[in-house]
């Protein structure tokens, strides 16, 4: 699928047709809040393939439940993001780039297994939510495959993979850990959604009462100022911001009444459902901003810039207070709105900035990457589900034309090309052409049935090679109760 073959369905001479649904040029970015000038500063991807480099350090961020638009670089009318900004123009900004799931644990398995969820127990769980299922120690990782291939690994932030004592970064390939194990916590006390305390340093409790933005950028910052003896590093540094609770850094009053809520037994006092605003939304995104402001100069006083290929993205789409348009769906759904995630990647050493990339990518893919671009082999027993983007990114190579495929309780998707098939938990097949109907409103399976058809027979044949649902289970449960208001899930 490059932008050189004639018969390719995608037209990437304007950034507008991807991003902003079939309208082309500056006014498709003001219907989205995108300045007509920072749009014109961005040109179709091309690679630079007669560069070289060294085996890059990697960077690879995640913010939690940030939707698709909620970056002003992405058309936030509203929301302030001039680090991200930056490093999208000094990089590559992806426009049809997706998570591996609709929430966060599921995710997080295909991040680092570059699977699909549902090839794993752990996976199936939407998201994991007791101590039942998690990411088994003897499943090849991310971390695992490039630390046997001399990189150091780290994780910083949330793991939501599984809890201890069965399952934990340390144990799946990451020498460090320094973090949550759960999906929320409050940013002060540090509690968690069963009330237990949750910040380890390894496998150990660490007790820090500051805000928790704060103590992760801190973190992030001091690893990679270290000295690695000579080793390229990995580290994934995931965030909780701007995921519930509502808690920006001095909210400590609104801290302390979650905390009093939460020890006196009040379930779900954590998801937040009567806090949080628009405001505060913002406030949150804005200090996501800033923090990795702070990672990337650390990133740069250190010399290690130019040979660093810094990711950043979310794990899924949006959630109450997020701004997706002109997306539908939130967070917890396999609408645009749920899987279609900011993407941003910068290696100053191979790739040129101020690109933008409108080809479909997701979750898997990026695994399959880093570990071409860090010198590591996939394990034969497990075969990888992403396409290795190494080809593209740096010798311009075309990405054949392949599917990608999402599955969750309830919903099921599949996008080829321009085409998505989707069925939601009305039953009904549905086909959008994403160019044409970004906001997938014009359902297209009557007019286009051979297609659905066929579509409808790829999810399926995927399907079949994965794990199904258990029927019942405490995960069900606990996924139906932590619905937010929206009737989505809130985790």
């Amino acid at each position: 699928m490059s932008s050189s073959s004639a018969s390719s369905p995608y037209d990437r001479s304007a950034l507008s047709r991807r991003a902003f649904g079939g309208a082309v040029g500056a006014g498709a970015a003001a219907a989205v809040g995108l300045p007509a000038a920072a749009e014109a500063r961005e040109r179709p991807f091309r690679a630079a393939p007669h560069r070289r480099a060294k085996r890059p350090n990697i960077l690879f961020v995640l913010g939690d439940d940030l939707g698709w638009a909620d970056l002003s670089s992405y058309g936030s009318p509203h929301i302030k993001t001039p680090n991200l900004d930056r490093l999208a123009r000094q990089g590559v900004r992806f426009t049809d780039a997706y998570s591996g799931s609709a929430t966060c644990s599921p995710t997080r398995f295909s991040l680092y297994t570059g699977r699909f969820p549902g090839r794993t127990e752990g996976g199936l769980a939407e998201p994991i939510a007791d101590r039942s299922v998690g990411l088994e120690p003897t499943h090849p990782t991310l971390a695992s495959l490039l630390r046997d291939a001399g990189y150091a690994t780290a994780l910083i932030g949330k793991w939501h993979c599984g809890y201890l004592p069965d399952y934990s970064p340390t144990r799946s390939g990451w020498d460090e850990f320094f973090g949550n194990f759960g999906g929320a916590l409050e940013y002060y006390s540090k509690l968690g959604l069963g009330g237990e305390y949750d910040l380890y340093e390894g496998d150990a409790e660490y007790k820090d009462l500051r805000y928790y933005t704060r103590i992760l950028t801190e973190r992030a910052g001091e690893y990679i100022q270290r000295d690695h003896g000579n080793k390229p590093w990995l580290l994934n540094l995931n965030f909780t911001t701007p995921h519930w609770p509502w808690i920006a850094d001095g909210d400590e009053e609104e801290s302390a009444e979650i905390v009093r809520r939460i020890k006196a037994g009040q379930k779900g006092a954590l998801w937040h459902k009567d806090g949080g605003s628009v405001e505060k939304y913002t406030e949150l995104v804005q200090d996501l901003d800033r923090s990795i402001g702070e990672v990337l100069r650390a990133l740069r006083t250190s010399g290690q810039e130019r040979d660093t290929l810094v990711f950043f993205a979310s794990d899924n789409g949006g959630e109450r207070f997020s701004y997706n348009w002109p997306l539908s769906g939130n967070k917890g759904s396999l609408k645009e709105g749920g899987i279609r995630v900011p993407t941003i990647v910068r290696w100053p050493a191979r790739i040129d900035g101020g690109q933008v990339s409108h080809e479909p990518v997701f979750t898997p893919d990026w695994t399959a990457t880093l570990l071409e671009i860090g010198g590591a082999r996939p394990s034969p027993a497990h075969p990888l589900d992403g396409t290795s983007l190494a080809p593209y990114l740096l010798k311009g190579e075309e990405i054949a034309e392949r599917e990608l495929f999402w599955r969750v309780r309830g919903e099921r998707a599949l996008r080829r090309g321009d085409w998505k098939y989707y069925r939601g938990e009305d039953g009904a097949d549905q086909l959008f052409h994403l160019t044409d109907d970004l906001r997938e409103q014009a359902d297209r399976a009557v007019a286009e049935p051979e297609l659905l058809a066929g579509l409808k027979a790829a999810w399926e044949r995927t399907d079949k090679e994965l794990l199904p649902y258990p029927a019942t289970s405490s995960r069900d449960s606990s996924r139906a109760s932590s619905r937010d208001s929206s009737g989505r899930h809130s985790r």
